[in-house]
């Protein structure tokens, strides 16, 4: 292969890449516009249904018609040949061989209608069924779509904002840090003054069983007792 042709059959497989990628990006909206296409096409084989059905009505009409003056005709025959006049019977005969002929064509007619309506209806319905089936599956598809699109833009932004994330987390543990150190402060006065005043002498003295001690029941009733 030359060079040449090598280059060109490098560009059409470019090509193709870029046509597929240009279908796989836009696939959604390319199934929605089939879809509305196939309903189109629905809405016009109902419309050239109606008028293989018109037709099949005027040929039963016909049929009926040319069954009714075969009938017709059969009855002069026989009054004809009842009044023994052969010459116009047969004149009549004839008429009834051109009106069966006539009567042969319409029926095949009539029948190869009913049969086309028939087969026109199950497609249609057929049609419309996959319809709806695509339409359901159009839904679910759009719904996923948006799905993975939310579930990629959270994850784009957790991955971009790591490094903000970490930060966040370190500026917290800095307030934390703050406030805790603000609380051993305040607990570590309490406890220095609690230490170094009259409170705590009080204390001492009181668990030395020194000074002004709270009156209890049994102090007195003793106390009664010696009196």
């Amino acid at each position: 292969m030359s060079i040449f042709k090598k280059i060109l059959t490098a560009v059409r497989g470019g090509a193709t890449e870029v046509g597929e990628a240009i279908v796989d990006a836009n696939s959604t909206r390319i199934f929605e516009q089939e879809i509305r296409d196939a309903e189109n096409h629905l809405t016009k084989a109902k419309r050239d249904l109606t008028e293989v059905m018109a037709k099949q009505m005027a040929t039963a009409r016909e049929v009926d018609r040319l069954k009714r003056e075969i009938a017709e005709h059969e009855g002069y025959a026989t009054q004809a040949l009842s009044k023994g006049n052969e010459a116009l019977a047969l004149e009549v005969a004839e008429k009834i061989a051109s009106l069966e002929a006539e009567l042969a064509e319409q029926q095949t007619a009539h029948d190869q209608f009913i049969g086309n309506v028939e087969r026109l209806k199950d497609l249609i319905k057929k049609s419309e069924r996959q319809v709806s089936d695509y339409k359901r599956q159009l839904s679910m598809v759009k719904t996923t779509d948006s799905v993975q699109k939310a579930t990629a833009a959270i994850t784009d932004n957790f991955v971009s904002g790591n490094g903000k994330l970490l930060n966040a987390k370190d500026s917290l543990e800095r307030i934390k840090a703050k406030q805790q150190a603000f609380d051993d402060k305040l607990n570590a006065a309490e406890q220095l003054e609690a230490e170094s005043g009259d409170k705590s002498l009080e204390d001492k003295l009181k668990a030395a069983g020194i000074g002004a001690q709270e009156s209890s029941a049994n102090s007195i009733l003793e106390r009664l007792k010696n009196k």
